[in-house]
This record gives structure tokens, sequence and C-alpha cells, in this order.
């Protein structure tokens, strides 16, 4: 203990004068939730217990006061889950104003009460939670309201020149203390904050990958199932050749002068065109994809196919919005086959809104994927949309939501769109699940991604 003193009026000496006798004891700081009561908790009530039981001992505010700091810091947590915005403000304040009410209960003159380091409380705490910029001013409020306990002092003693320096070192090693947390916890968050952006993007390589293994997969099985398909569609077109020559020659012979067997006779050969046209669409499938890529605008393709299907006959009542954003760049494609891609799709939307009308959106505009500039085609519809369960298998062969589809067509509308090295999702249309949406990407440049 320093043996530096002050005197009062009368020139007696007051021993122990702004005395810097005790140790900062080791704060516990962390980024993360407390939880509800530890260990730690323990230990903060039998310090403060100890604290509780040391001299003065008969003075009750000083025991209140120790026991308001414990609830205080039991109820930290609380506080902040209460009130997240002003939370942390209220925590710091109340630790001031405790530490004051204590300093002033725990010696005959304020300012040199041993109990002193109790302002190292609300400073740490605001290191822990604010900004350094911040934390300044708070360890400055604290000082302020430890430095106003010096007016009464030098209204009854005379104060000398080594007892304001002492005064100084104690402020000193406030801020001091105060920044060596705030730093801690400053670069504590930086860790933090690269994690989670190092999470962030492992998952989202994550995703990628395992969308990149599913891709793969499913051209594995398109592949197998192409050359299986091949060589059943072929065995299959001969015989129904002979099954269909068949029956035209006995509708023929038979037709007049035995109904029965003419109509069955029809019946034949209306099946048998319609397992032909089937087995078209198995070689469509199976046939290697040869895209003949060249400059081209997309919007004249789009409205071909949209005029190719409204030919066919489908419902009037389908109103058909175009959005299609001007001067939009040539997008290396085959006419042909994107033509056949987008009927497929109109067609569908036909088909899901059958019976009840609707609205058919296209849309047109540029876009970037994976570092990589393009056109996105947006085809929606106000059907009742595709189920989530099978949103991740739609463009796998013989999936399907219609009754009598085969579910070959989303099959070749993917493998055009794998043809020009571009990417096909659905999703729906609008924000309250109803309609389907199949957005297409059409990169600028036809070498594939890496």
């Amino acid at each position: 203990m320093s043996n530096s003193s002050a005197e009062n009026a009368d020139g007696k000496s007051i021993p122990g004068a702004f005395v810097f006798d005790a140790a900062m004891s080791d704060v516990a700081i962390s980024e993360q939730k407390r939880p509800a009561f530890d260990w730690m908790d323990v230990l903060w009530l039998l310090l403060l217990a100890v604290l509780a039981v040391l001299p003065p001992v008969a003075e009750i505010h000083k025991q209140l006061t120790l026991l308001a700091i414990g609830v205080v810091q039991l109820s930290e947590s609380w506080f902040l889950r209460k009130f997240p915005q002003r939370g942390r403000t209220y925590v710091v304040l109340l630790k001031i104003a405790l530490a004051t009410l204590l300093i002033d209960h725990t010696g005959e003159l304020s300012i040199n009460s041993s109990y002193w380091p109790v302002y190292f409380l609300p400073v740490v705490t605001a290191a822990e939670y604010f900004s350094p910029l911040a934390t300044l001013l708070w360890t400055a409020l604290a000082s302020a309201t430890y430095c106003s306990y010096l007016y009464p002092a030098i209204q009854e003693y005379e104060i000398n020149a080594e007892s304001y320096g002492l005064l100084a070192i104690r402020i000193l090693f406030f801020f001091l203390a105060a920044m060596v947390v705030n730093r801690f916890v400053v670069e504590n968050r930086r860790q933090i904050k690269r994690y989670q952006e190092l999470a962030e993007t492992l998952a989202e390589t994550n995703r990628r990958l395992q969308q990149a293994q599913e891709e793969a997969r499913r051209s594995e099985r398109l592949a197998a199932l192409g050359q299986m398909s091949a060589g059943l569609a072929h065995e299959i077109r001969n015989p129904l050749g002979v099954i269909k020559g068949s029956a035209e020659m006995l509708h023929q012979k038979l037709g007049e002068s035995n109904p029965l067997a003419g109509e069955l006779a029809g019946y034949i050969s209306t099946e048998t065109n319609r397992l032909g046209a089937l087995v078209t669409r198995f070689l469509d499938f199976a046939r290697p994809l040869h895209a003949e890529l060249s400059p081209q605008e997309i919007t004249p393709v789009l409205d071909r196919a949209l005029h190719s299907v409204s030919l066919g006959g489908k419902d009037s009542r389908v109103r058909i919005e175009r959005h299609y954003e001007p001067n939009l760049p040539l997008v290396p494609l085959d006419e042909s086959l994107c033509e056949q891609a987008f009927v497929n799709l109109i067609q569908n939307a036909y088909d899901a809104m059958c019976g009840n009308g609707g609205t058919l959106t296209m849309t047109a505009q540029r876009a970037s994927r994976s570092n990589r500039d393009g056109v996105e085609v947006r085809i929606a519809d106000t059907g009742p949309g595709i189920p989530p369960e099978l949103r991740e298998q739609i463009f796998n062969p013989f999936v399907t939501t219609k009754e009598a589809g085969v579910g070959l067509g989303l099959s070749i509308v993917s493998k055009i769109v794998d043809g020009h090295h571009g990417t096909i999702r659905v999703e729906n249309a609008s924000e309250n699940g109803q309609g389907a949406a199949f957005v297409l990407f059409f990169p600028l440049s036809p070498e594939a991604p890496a």
C-alpha cells in the first residue's frame, strides 16, 4: 500500500489517499450468448460474497449494492435478449450507477474508497460490446463519474500534486484496460466473420458440387437410357409397320362387308400410329445431339415457337404477355433445336392451363451465370404448378405430371439446352406457389463452363 497522503484544512494527514493497492481481476469475454446459469455465475456470486464480508462489514448499503451488481451481471443475457438494440447500453449504465453507489458507501472519503476498481466492470463490459470509439466514450463517462467525487474532497481537504497524479494513473488504467479488451474483442469478431464467410463459401461450393454430381448422374442415366431406347425403338418400329399395313388392308377389304372388323381394324391403325409417334419421340431422345450454333436473335425464335403452338388450336382463353428487353445480344443458337425446346415448354404451359385459361408470360433479358454473360428466357404460366417433390426429377426421362404424358419432352428440352452449354431450372411462377416457370440461360460464349 502506498504511503501517499492528503492533508485537511487543519493540517491532519489522511493516510492512504488515492491508494493504488488492488489488482484488477480477469474479465471473461465472450461474443456468444451466455447460458442461463453456469459455473462462471457461481464464481461471480462467490467473489461478490467475499467482498461483502470484507470491511466495511457494518455498511448494509455496500452489501445491497454488491447484491445488485450480482443481479445485473446474472441478468445481462436477459437484457440483451429483451432489448436487442439498447440492452448493451442499459447494462453499462446500470454498472456505472452501481459502481458509483458502491464507492459512496465504502469509505469516509468516497474518491479514496478501496473499492474504486469496481469501475473496471462497466469499462470492460463496454469494451466487450461496443466499437473502439464507443468504448472510449463509455470509459470517459465512467471516469467522469468517478472523478465527480473529487469535488467534495476538495471542499474538505487540501489535495496535493502527488494525489492528483495517482488519480490520473487510475483513469489511465481504465482506458488501458478498455483498449486491451476491446482490441481482443474486435479481433475475435473479425475472425468470426472470416469463419462465417468461409463457411458460406464452402456451403455454396458444396451445393454446386452436389448439383454438378446430380447433373452428371442424370447425364449418365440419359446416355444409358438413350442407347437402350434407340435399339428398342428400331426393333419396335418394324413390327409396327407390318401391323399398320395389315390393319389398313383389312379395313379396305372388310370395311364394307363386315363393319365390326373394319372398326376394329381402324382401332388397330389408330393405336399403331400412336405407338409410332411414341417410338419417334424415343428416337429423338436417343439420337445424338449435333447443335450447329451460330449467332442469332432469340426473340424471333420464341415468337415462331409461340405461333406454331397457337396454330395447333390451343386454348384461346390463354392471354399472352411478352416482356423482351430491347437490344438483346446475339446468342449462339441452333434455331431448329431451340424452337423445338420452346415449343415443348409452351405446349406444356398451355396444357397446364387447359380448360381454365390463364396467362402465359414470356420474358427475355440479359443475365449472368457463373461469371458468364448471356440471355435468360423465362416461360411462366398460371396453372397448378409442379409439386415440389418432382422438381428435382422433372427433367429425368419418364417423369411427368400429365395423365397421358410419356415424360420425354422435358428430357429432350434439357438435352437441347445442354447442347447449347446453357442451364435450365423450374421454379414457382408467383410468390403464392401457383404456376410453373421454366428459366433457361443461353451463354454468349459457346464454350462450356469450367
